[in-house]
């Protein structure tokens, strides 16, 4: 399972217990978040590698990827590079193509307040921020990517508190270098490499627009599940739902690939260039 950012560290922690009994789950903390510390420059091609050395360590040499959000993004470029290491690939939630972000900072903004929006402008320009202030940022940030603003608000006051530190330096420049090299530019050698279980989860109600996943649907070929009353996080908002087709679609993978394998489920944190990869740790998850 591939957490979203980049920048936060894993918080899939809820997720992986909707099919843990169905095969092993591997989570980590993607270089520079969490238990994964570095201080070098972070690039798209280096988190690719600590994808593939890290299944090299689990023994892993074939993978259900299940992305979220940016680990969408990682999943594809992962698939791009290593396709005969993926045996089935869920996207949830991304990953978004064209102009999509114009169409989520309007809904965005159409969700907050006058007084919020400044309030998120002035916290965003602040040089240094203290520990409630980053927390205001981020709840800010993302209470709105939930379909109810009244849950949206305390999940993601919640999750600010959670998901830290958010490295901004490492969100930064992947997100850069994203946008210099896009994968809308890629989706032809995407398609050609895809694993034939290949499918596509967004929430309706995901201020990011569903029509850039709709878009990415037609020029992939792949079936795209829209999940009502849901937003960004989709578990949240409708956890039977979205559990139900995770293990739908796991037991399927598992069932058509019979090659997924591997211990009990995994945290790990993900190695630095010049350790070794860490051995996982056993969690929930």
């Amino acid at each position: 399972m591939l957490h979203g950012g980049p920048g936060p560290p894993d918080y899939l922690g809820d997720v992986a217990p909707m099919v843990a009994d169905l095969a092993p789950v591997y989570r980590y903390d993607q270089r520079g978040t969490g238990r994964s510390p570095w201080r070098g420059r972070h690039s798209l091609a280096r988190h690719v590698d600590d994808l593939a050395e890290l299944l090299d360590a689990w023994d892993v040499p074939e993978a259900v990827l299940i992305g979220h959000s940016y680990g969408t993004d990682l999943a594809s470029r992962f698939c791009l590079r290593h396709s005969d290491r993926v045996a089935a690939m869920l996207l949830m939630c991304g990953p978004y193509v064209g102009d999509w972000r114009t169409g989520y900072r309007a809904e965005r903004d159409r969700r907050m307040s006058a007084a919020q929006r400044e309030r998120l402008r002035e916290l965003a320009e602040l040089p240094r921020r203290t520990e409630e202030q980053e927390v205001e940022l981020l709840t800010l940030t993302w209470f709105t990517d939930h379909a109810g603003p009244d849950h949206g608000w305390r999940w993601a006051a919640h999750g600010a508190r959670r998901r830290r530190p958010v490295n901004w330096v490492m969100n930064g420049e992947l997100g850069g270098e994203g946008r210099a090299d896009p994968l809308d530019e890629r989706l032809a050698d995407l398609r050609a490499c895809l694993p034939a279980r290949t499918e596509l989860l967004g929430g309706a109600d995901d201020p990011r627009p569903v029509s850039a996943l709709e878009s990415l649907a037609l020029r992939l070929d792949l079936p795209l599940t829209r999940i009502e009353g849901a937003g960004h996080e989709p578990w949240l908002e409708q956890h039977d739902t979205v559990r139900a087709h995770l293990r739908r679609f796991v037991q399927g993978s598992v069932g058509a690939q019979g090659a997924v394998t591997g211990s009990p489920a995994h945290q790990v944190s993900a190695a630095s260039p010049t350790t070794s990869t860490p051995s996982p740790r056993r969690s929930r998850g």
